[in-house]
């Protein structure tokens, strides 16, 4: 369905109408069924439109993205809490020190975390070396 704004020559008339398709408004325009339904004038134009656009629901809070946003970032700082208690910062040292745990056999008590360009990754990944990767935010509450 398209809705038209319409125009009567004659009277000077603005009104809508709806049509299944722009084709059916060219061929009932064309067979003269198009009239004003005021003066009955066959006279009758489209007139420039915008077009229809979708508005947000509004029945949706304005700061769902905040507290979407807040709530990821609630959990990124528990998952952070866990792994600086539970695991030995080892800095930019993190593909040495992992390659030395898997390779070596070396014994620690803990796990270990740190920082690691993609490249890094991707080599100890090729090795066999399991690794992952969280997002890390700054505490800003200095």
């Amino acid at each position: 369905m398209i809705k038209y704004k319409l125009k009567c020559k004659k009277c000077n008339l603005l009104f809508d109408s709806w049509f299944g398709s722009s084709k059916e408004y060219e061929k009932l325009k064309k067979n003269k069924f198009l009239n004003c339904y005021s003066c009955k004038s066959f006279q009758v134009e489209k007139t420039l439109m915008s077009p229809n656009v979708l508005k947000p629901k509004k029945n949706l809070p304005k700061n769902l993205e905040v507290k979407n946003l807040n709530k990821i970032k609630k959990t990124i700082k528990d998952y952070q809490k866990f792994i600086k208690n539970n695991f030995e910062f080892v800095g930019t040292n993190f593909a040495y020190e992992a390659r030395s745990l898997h390779y070596k056999s070396k014994k620690r008590l803990k796990g270990i975390y740190g920082n690691a360009s993609q490249e890094e990754i991707k080599e100890l990944k090729d090795e066999g070396i399991d690794t992952h990767t969280i997002p890390w935010l700054e505490d800003k509450s200095n």
